[in-house]
């Protein structure tokens, strides 16, 4: 059975144990930022795909303070987590909190159109998300988020890729234990990617990227089998 995200001790231990889960996890959000500054002009509307706690919101925000954000999330409980963190840093009027998966994106471009308000994104970013996606929905995911981008405008993601070698589950164990997971845990984490991750390889995400529409795309980080990739919407 896969993780329910929705469950409250995974929920309020996500933001410890995740740093420990996945090696680098703080110079990613770096990478990502910097991308970002890179990018992105002073004022730009950003959507957060897989939400989460709302770390990764808070800190967006606080380097950020012109940009608007939407955040999504299929987990009401994070969601209900995220929201609260944003409150206690006082970004929450900045940031448009929905319930759901991608399909949402969707149904809010539609009743915007039929406003003469269309909603599009300068930026989308999916972290540690998609690779709990089963493959053949994957590439629904990032054509949703594709439909609701500007032109110009890009999706960074970081995802967990498919594994070369049966070694690389041994190596991936032990760096899990230098970032401060247990042998238990880590040997747990092990036993579980089979039940909670849907892998693929990175040639296979750069083909999910071109069939979704995305042009320019490339890694911009990798850790171990951790990658991430930065595509943009023509």
């Amino acid at each position: 059975m896969a993780k329910d995200f929705n469950q409250p001790f995974i929920v309020d231990g996500y933001d410890e144990h995740i740093r420990k889960l996945i090696p680098g996890y703080e110079l990613v959000h770096l990478q990502i930022s910097a991308l970002l500054k890179t990018y992105l002009p002073e004022q730009a509307n950003i959507l957060v795909v897989g939400c989460g706690t709302g770390y990764e919101l808070r800190y967006l925000t606080q380097q950020f303070p012109e940009w608007h954000f939407t955040a999504i999330d299929p987990a009401e409980n994070m969601l209900h987590k995220a929201k609260q963190l944003l409150q206690e840093s006082g970004a929450a009027d900045r940031v448009n909190f929905i319930l759901g998966d991608t399909s949402v994106l969707i149904e809010i471009q539609s009743n915007s159109q039929s406003n003469c308000q269309p909603v599009q994104f300068d930026a989308a970013l999916s972290i540690l998300v998609s690779h709990f996606i089963d493959k053949p929905n994957k590439i629904h995911f990032f054509q949703d988020i594709y439909q609701v981008l500007k032109p110009q405008s890009f999706s960074l993601s970081y995802d967990l890729m498919q594994f070369e070698q049966k070694t690389d589950l041994t190596t991936l164990k032990y760096l899990a234990q230098a970032t401060g997971l247990s042998n238990q845990q880590s040997q747990v984490m092990i036993e579980r990617l089979e039940q909670d991750f849907h892998l693929v390889s990175v040639a296979e995400m750069h083909q999910i990227y071109e069939k979704s529409g995305f042009t320019n795309i490339r890694t911009f980080t990798q850790m171990f089998t951790y990658y991430g990739f930065i595509a943009f919407k023509a």
